[in-house]
């Protein structure tokens, strides 16, 4: 899609791998892409007075959970910065990468399985007892929930995707751990998003702290 991009494909493109032999996460980490689930990958191209492009993983876990959250038999919630869960095991990830005017939103749910032997929960739609587990119709539906929520953000800026995030996240007050890139751990709770998109912690001396990065664990 990176390639894509840079040959000028509009706005609205998809793909989608049956398999992924290089699939990646957070921070360059390596990803299990087993066939039936779903991988794939979207083009925005940004404009002049757009919202800032890293909160476009907003938008992508507003529609990623519109998606799941029927499905699933547990409570989908969305964990910033760009996890979604069902009963506090992983199901689904956003990753932004960037390549001039062009952000590329690569989306992965785990349909049909999940990967074990990790150092936290997953869950898959079919682990879930989802009633829809084909990858390719899931895509289609996806394409059209992440059109809607472009097209409010684009046209009405980020608070009303701010505000759906918030209903659909962990709520206030939830304690969580995080490791920062440079292995620095804080906890604290979680106390909101901020206006551009980064989650305010509020620790034990009731101070408050932005996160612009890290892992988050949920306690």
């Amino acid at each position: 899609m990176l390639a894509l991009a840079e040959q000028g494909a509009a706005e609205g493109t998809w793909l989608r791998a049956a398999r992924q032999t290089g699939g990646r996460g957070r921070m360059g980490r390596s990803w299990e892409s087993p066939e039936g689930n779903l991988h794939c990958s979207t083009l925005v191209r940004l404009h002049a007075g757009d919202p800032l492009a890293h909160t476009l993983a907003l938008v992508a876990a507003n529609a990623v959970h519109a998606l799941i959250a029927p499905l699933c038999k547990g409570q989908a919630q969305i964990k910033w910065p760009n996890d979604l869960l069902v009963d506090g095991a992983k199901i689904a990830g956003i990753l932004l990468e960037r390549a001039g005017d062009a952000i590329v939103v690569g989306m992965g749910v785990n349909v049909a399985g999940h990967p074990a032997g990790l150092d936290r929960p997953v869950t898959s739609l079919t682990a879930q007892g989802a009633p829809e587990t084909d990858a390719g119709l899931l895509l289609e539906r996806l394409a059209h929930l992440f059109a809607h929520w472009l097209a409010i953000w684009r046209a009405q800026g980020l608070e009303p995707v701010l505000t759906h995030w918030l209903l659909n996240a962990h709520p206030a007050g939830t304690p969580m751990r995080v490791v920062q890139p440079d292995g620095q751990v804080i906890e604290g709770a979680f106390d909101t998003l901020d206006r551009q998109g980064m989650l305010i912690l509020r620790l034990a001396n009731g101070d408050t702290r932005a996160i612009h990065a890290g892992d988050i664990f949920l306690i």
